[in-house]
């Protein structure tokens, strides 16, 4: 079974997604997710100029031998272009594989090890009761663990506050946890470490106060503090029983996590800007954290992902995988397929993409009672409608960007 077509389709519903759609000599079709929030086209150029000529005329059947040659004939290996790409081929080539053999991706990986994936939403407010209110729509909606986010007194517009002047002037689209900004440039948001660290202990007592001591909450620290900061937060958020603080101190410095761990026992997720098993290899050796925040998409797709958490699982460190509406629903569903099947599953991170997105990518997965499940259709249960993909140009759009109150450009 040889691929004959491979397509990079660029779509902006509600937001930028990449698409590779991959066709057969006998006319299966699969769909891979290629999108990097903020930087699309490159992905798009390194798909449609370096890989799509590699990939006509390959055995779809083939999928371990096609990842290891696109990450090894490259010689220029690793980073978020490249294993986005690759990563869109493999969902794409597992998509493939499911239909010839009639069954969901999750049977072809072991099948299921659970009834379904606990998920968690995204409550945020300028204030309490604003937070408050979020919170409590996300239970309505069904939620079972919710992130909290909140504003800090002095700031005018941070990282995910729904609510944020910035966020609401997109074309008069509120973007609901969907920061990339259309637009020529991004725009700047302030920070202070000293005022958020000060404000966000006070913020999950009111919450626990409020809503008890079973809901699990979560929080992003988005990569903002040094590491004897992060130990400082991880340390006062302790009473309030954190299912795990995400990304509290940047990444890319993996030995200050160890300070980190030295001062506090609250969980530590993190990880989703690194792609591959490689940036994990200290951290989960040493069990610095607790939970892998990679994304399928982001990662070189389900084969590689995989890998990653079968290292992990012999840690008793678990997944929690990325899932924001810039993965699109077809490495959602790749994520779900995965999280399904393995036994180290933690949590599935979930953000309803809007009605757009949902008629251009139509869907198998189920909602219930606060879980995700991907559903039984062959391959991964999504389809892709050209029709209504090419109602929607690509738009340019940006992140925003962080700046201190003496004008020091921060992480964001």
């Amino acid at each position: 079974m040889f691929i004959t077509s491979a397509e990079v389709i660029v779509t902006s519903p509600d937001r930028n997604f990449v698409t590779l759609k991959l066709t057969t000599d006998d006319g299966h079709t699969g769909l891979g997710d290629a999108t990097l929030n903020g930087r699309e086209q490159a992905v798009v150029a390194y798909l449609a100029e370096h890989v799509v000529p590699l990939l006509l005329g390959r055995d779809a059947h083939s999928i371990e031998d096609t990842w290891q040659f696109l990450y090894r004939s490259a010689y220029w290996r690793r980073g978020p272009v490249t294993m986005a790409a690759i990563a869109a081929v493999d969902m794409a080539l597992w998509d493939i594989k499911g239909k010839v053999a009639g069954l969901p991706v999750y049977q072809l990986l072991g099948g299921a090890s659970r009834r379904g994936l606990l998920a968690y939403g995204h409550a945020s407010g300028r204030d309490l009761p604003e937070l408050f209110d979020s919170v409590r729509a996300h239970l309505e909606k069904g939620y079972r663990a919710i992130r909290i986010q909140s504003a800090v007194p002095g700031l005018t517009s941070i990282y995910g506050i729904a609510s944020n002047a910035t966020y609401e002037a997109n074309s008069g689209v509120r973007y609901d946890h969907e920061p990339a900004q259309r637009g020529g440039l991004p725009n700047e948001e302030d920070w202070d470490t000293r005022s958020y660290l000060r404000h966000m202990p006070t913020v999950f007592e009111a919450v626990r106060n409020e809503f008890g001591p079973e809901l699990p909450l979560l929080h992003d620290g988005h990569h903002r503090m040094t590491p004897i900061q992060a130990a400082q937060l991880g340390k006062s958020l302790e009473p309030y029983d954190l299912f795990w603080l995400e990304d509290c101190t940047p990444a890319e410095n993996q030995e200050a996590l160890r300070l980190v761990r030295q001062h506090t026992t609250t969980p530590l997720a993190i990880g989703e800007i690194f792609n591959t098993v490689w940036d994990y290899q200290q951290i989960i050796r040493e069990q610095l954290i607790d939970y892998v925040r990679s994304a399928v998409t982001h990662t070189g797709g389900i084969t590689h992902l995989k890998k990653v958490l079968d290292y992990a699982a012999q840690y008793q460190i678990k997944s929690g995988m990325h899932g924001p509406t810039d993965i699109s629903p077809v490495g959602m569903a790749a994520a779900m397929h995965l999280g399904l099947s393995i036994h180290n599953f933690g949590i599935q991170e979930y953000m309803e993409h809007g009605q757009k997105t949902d008629a251009v990518f139509q869907q198998s997965f189920s909602w219930v009672d606060g879980h995700l499940h991907p559903g039984d259709a062959p391959g991964l249960g999504v389809e892709l409608d050209m029709d209504e993909a090419g109602r929607y140009p690509y738009q340019r759009a940006y992140l925003p960007f962080n700046r201190l109150a003496d004008g020091t450009v921060h992480d964001w």
